[in-house]
């Protein structure tokens, strides 16, 4: 299917941050669009922050004050839903209510002709519940976009039950002709990216209350140790616990309390106490004047300089045995084997620059310094965590594929588009699929299972997508 052509006008209703941004990258295309919002005023203010925006890059040198003018006029405020009669496309950026949102869309299908197609920027609700009613729920898609909308690349193109293929084909063809990477993916909570994406924040949550580490260290293991862009605690201090935490409890409640997605009690504390993150000041971290940003716990440095390249095979100490988690704890290790053990996290071949280390009950001080040191020689920083199973990164990372292996299993989207959204809706240094081929899927589920098995917590339990492709690796072997 085409994308819409560049004389089909497109409409807005919403002009807050989303659907001013929205209206930026449609009339960055070349199209006219109609901004409205049912607030007096907004549709302006809307409007004035395209053009401050604008502004900007203009200064920078990355725009032409011709062409900011020429995309700033092609924005019209619209006065009314009845001026939407002339758009081909109508996306709604309002609040996060499915009784607002559905009314709006009774309102709109009135006032457009019965092709005209009805998008939602919708991050979690169902788009099958938003066409209900509806004379022509078949032309109701999703076209998720991500904030900010001109600068992110991602759109989620998402089909409720009823929508027409065509019109999900043509909704994603129009997302790409204005420069965006469209994925598609049915109506299920959370879509692709706040589904798949739910294991980052709540696995360091819960390593958190574990006792695993404090918040400055699970986040540099992560950023450090695996090549994310922010540590966990950071975008949610970032996001807002609010809005983190409501999210994640949407998504628990869309799937019946599946214990994969529970939330987590220490953040639902921190929402209680007000401790929202940056926009109050205080979150995980303190953003008050003056008050420094803790950092991570490192073991003492005891060789100055890169010696090699990371090699963690070449990681020996006498008497100790050195290995890369497996899921087990090294207690648990040293039981099966009758030797003292210190266990490696995972890294991701990111360009890591530090690791975990953690140990078993009888590896004594020589010991332990004697291989910290080992991997000083490799150039890593060392940060000590509490002995728990699968780690930090490995557990984070295993939880990512696993998701991401159910998420294709039900058919949700495919794989490629799975690692595609990830990658660009929250900027994931890799996806799902790709750490999958790195670790191999053997050792992810021998991690999953290991975890489930020392926690008896049903949230660690396999996909079956995550076995079928055990048994593919093992019959192309």
């Amino acid at each position: 299917m085409s994308a819409l052509g560049l004389d089909k006008m497109i409409a807005v209703a919403g002009a807050g941050a989303m659907g001013s941004g929205i209206a930026q990258v449609a009339a960055n295309a070349g199209h006219q669009v109609l901004l409205f919002d049912s607030v007096p005023g907004a549709a302006l203010k809307g409007h004035q922050r395209i053009a401050a925006g604008l502004e900007g890059q203009v200064s920078r040198g990355k725009m032409t004050q011709d062409a900011a003018d020429a995309l700033v006029g092609r924005v019209h405020v619209a006065e009314n839903l009845d001026q939407f009669s002339k758009a081909s496309l109508c996306i709604e950026a309002i609040i996060e209510r499915m009784d607002i949102k559905h009314t709006l869309f009774n309102e709109m299908e009135y006032r457009v002709g019965p092709d005209v197609i009805l998008a939602s920027n919708t991050s979690s609700l169902s788009l099958t519940a938003l066409a209900r009613g509806l004379k022509h729920p078949e032309r109701v898609v999703g076209m998720h976009f991500f904030n900010p909308a001109p600068v992110m690349k991602l759109v989620e193109v998402i089909s409720g039950a009823a929508t027409d293929p065509a019109v999900a084909q043509i909704t994603a063809a129009t997302a790409r002709s204005w420069g965006k990477v469209a994925v598609h993916a049915r109506s299920t909570p959370g879509f692709i990216v706040n589904r798949v994406a739910r294991p980052f924040y709540a696995e360091a949550l819960r390593l958190y209350e574990e006792g695993c580490a404090d918040p400055a260290t699970l986040d540099a293991l992560m950023v450090e140790g695996a090549g994310f862009r922010m540590g966990p605690f950071a975008l949610m201090d970032l996001i807002g616990h609010d809005v983190n935490f409501d999210v994640t409890q949407a998504v628990f409640n869309a799937y019946h309390h599946d214990p994969r997605y529970r939330p987590s009690l220490i953040q639902q504390e921190w929402v209680e106490a007000g401790w929202l993150g940056r926009k109050s000041g205080r979150g995980v971290f303190s953003y008050a004047p003056g008050v420094d940003m803790p950092g991570p716990q490192t073991e003492t440095l005891t060789v100055q300089g890169v010696l090699q390249p990371f090699d963690a095979e070449r990681v020996q100490y006498e008497g100790v045995i050195v290995a890369r988690t497996d899921g087990r704890t090294a207690a648990r290790r040293a039981c099966d084997s009758g030797k003292p053990v210190i266990l490696y996290d995972a890294m991701t071949g990111e360009g890591g620059k530090r690791v975990a280390l953690t140990q078993s009950p009888n590896v004594d001080a020589s010991q332990w310094h004697g291989v910290v040191e080992k991997f000083q020689q490799l150039g890593l920083q060392v940060s000590r965590i509490k002995d728990l199973p699968g780690m930090v990164v490995m557990r984070t990372i295993a939880m990512i594929i696993n998701e991401g292996f159910e998420a294709a299993l039900c058919q949700v989207a495919t794989p490629q588009d799975i690692d595609q959204a990830m990658q660009l809706g929250v900027n994931y240094p890799r996806g799902p699929f790709f750490w999958a081929q790195q670790f191999g899927c053997e050792q992810v589920l021998a991690v999953l299972d290991a975890i489930h098995e020392a926690t008896g917590d049903p949230r660690y339990r396999a996909s079956l997508g995550l076995r079928h492709a055990v048994d593919l690796e093992a019959l192309q072997a």
